[in-house]
């Protein structure tokens, strides 16, 4: 096992979260390709972890606070760590020590760039990013948000703890049309086919729908509204961990749509 940098050999296969064998996954469109383009000289890093048999079997991709969906300053943010856990493709590679071995790694390089920490989120389930998992190698938890865990590992002394983004408005609900808004940064794939899967259900309603997407890599969008990623149907939330198939986004919207008289 050997943890590696991303390069331009590795790249379709990090834009998939390792799911090159996943005909679902091309539902994700480019998004998390363009996503890159755009943080790769921002501070994005993305290391791999390679299993015996020199393939690519694990991830963490980790980025300046300041371009994350949280509030923080001198810190650096793991947006999410993935070893491959399916049977398809190489198969399950957990238990290795993989998953272990990409957080040290992260960690020493956010160390000597001089960051004054590295945060995480993790969730309270026995799930994807369990927030047990990283307690168990020194994370602390500082703020929760329902099921959701902020956690942190400070590397000095007198640095400020995050806090996660409090959400100062919510789109609203449509006049005379649905109104559908989506915020997107693009660095998740699981986020960015429950946008295409909104966005294709949307189109069978025609002018009875407004849709409306917020490119959240700027920072200034995530100010206004403190929402990073997020579906809204007439101002309610769509969930999108997992991502909905696509019969329930467009059972969501019809349901809204009936409601609503054609547009003479």
């Amino acid at each position: 096992m050997k943890i590696v940098d991303i390069s331009p050999e590795t790249e379709k296969t990090y834009f998939c979260c390792l799911e090159d064998w996943s005909d679902e996954m091309k539902e994700a469109g480019d998004h998390k390709q363009r996503w890159y383009e755009r943080m790769k000289d921002k501070g994005l890093r993305v290391k791999l972890a390679k299993n015996e048999n020199d393939e690519v079997a694990g991830m963490i991709q980790y980025l300046p606070v300041e371009y994350s969906m949280f509030e923080g300053r001198d810190l650096h943010v793991v947006l999410c760590i993935w070893v491959h856990a399916y049977k398809q493709g190489i198969g399950d590679q957990r238990k290795k020590g993989l998953g272990k071995a990409l957080l040290r790694a992260a960690e020493e390089d956010c160390r000597e760039m001089g960051s004054g920490g590295l945060v995480t989120w993790g969730v309270s389930l026995p799930v994807f990013m369990r927030a047990s998992w990283f307690r168990k190698h020194g994370y602390k938890v500082v703020d929760k948000s329902s099921g959701m865990r902020l956690m942190w590992k400070p590397f000095r002394d007198g640095v400020n703890p995050p806090k996660f983004m409090k959400k100062k408005k919510t789109p609203d609900k449509g006049a005379d049309k649905v109104n559908i808004t989506v915020f997107k940064t693009g660095w998740c794939p699981a986020m960015n086919m429950a946008f295409e899967r909104t966005l294709r259900a949307s189109k069978d309603f025609g002018d009875k729908i407004d849709f409306m997407e917020y490119d959240t890599v700027d920072r200034t969008l995530v100010d206004e509204w403190g929402i990073s990623d997020g579906i809204y149907i007439d101002g309610k939330e769509l969930r999108t961990g997992p991502p909905p198939k696509y019969e329930k986004v467009h059972r969501r919207i019809a349901k809204r749509a009936g409601k609503v008289k054609s547009a003479s």
